[in-house]
């Protein structure tokens, strides 16, 4: 069974890029991405297989551009 889990960035500061995620458009957690380290965690401290998806996904994204999406989406 496939996974789709998109996310939309909703701030950026010095110590954390935060974005809303979840499966299928239902924005209903939040992760931050510290830019520096670009260490993961969400809020709820639940870093499971999507929050870990939708992390690789904006951090590899990053690498490639330079700069954080505004959206982005992990589908398998």
């Amino acid at each position: 069974m496939g996974m789709m889990v998109a996310a939309r960035r909703i701030g950026s500061a010095a110590d954390a890029v935060r974005y809303e995620f979840g499966f299928e458009d239902r924005f209903d957690r939040v992760l931050s991405i510290n830019p520096t380290t670009l260490e993961a965690q969400v809020e709820d401290g639940d870093f499971n297989t999507a929050a870990s998806a939708i992390a690789a996904k904006i951090v590899n994204a990053w690498r490639s551009s330079g700069g954080f999406p505004m959206r982005i989406v992990f589908a398998s």
